[in-house]
């Protein structure tokens, strides 16, 4: 009885945490610690149903020891023909300017900052699209970003 009941909790925690809006999820790692100017994040993705609209989300993990508060995220999404579709700079807040807490989520002294790019978007077109983001920094190699994903979801 106690093996059925750990069964039924364990099937339960696994399938509240599937997403089913969840289109695409990409992560690019920096295990050096540091993201270089010219190294971009490039994901690319299918969109088979264009009818619902999309969110396109950026993600952020930082180490306590990056020492900025903040960091500049130019991205580009382009269909695949190559026409670049949308761009544009954020600035994207890691800490609070004031009290210097980390924003986003974390464990230890690494935080995951999530923000929405480009909210209740239309694709005009099915097939695959890129999505370029690059760190726009005065830095050239950005010390203490481990990596950077992006997420594709149907909008509510």
């Amino acid at each position: 009885m106690r093996r059925i009941l750990g069964c039924c909790l364990f099937m339960l925690v696994l399938f509240a945490g599937c997403n089913n809006k969840t289109v695409y999820e990409g992560k690019k790692d920096f295990p050096e610690r540091y993201w270089v100017f010219n190294n971009p994040a490039v994901f690319n993705f299918e969109i088979s149903d264009i009818s619902p609209k999309y969110n396109l989300s950026v993600s952020v993990r930082n180490s306590a020891a990056y020492r900025y508060q903040n960091i500049y995220l130019q991205y580009y999404l382009e269909d695949s023909t190559g026409r670049l579709i949308s761009k544009d700079l954020k600035n994207v807040q890691l800490f609070n300017p004031v009290t210097g807490v980390p924003t986003g989520s974390g464990l230890g002294d690494l935080y995951d900052v999530d923000r929405v790019f480009i909210e209740n978007f239309q694709f005009e077109h099915e097939g695959t699209y890129s999505f370029r983001v690059d760190q726009f920094m005065r830095q050239d190699s950005l010390p203490e970003i481990l990596s950077v994903g992006i997420k594709v979801e149907l909008a509510e």
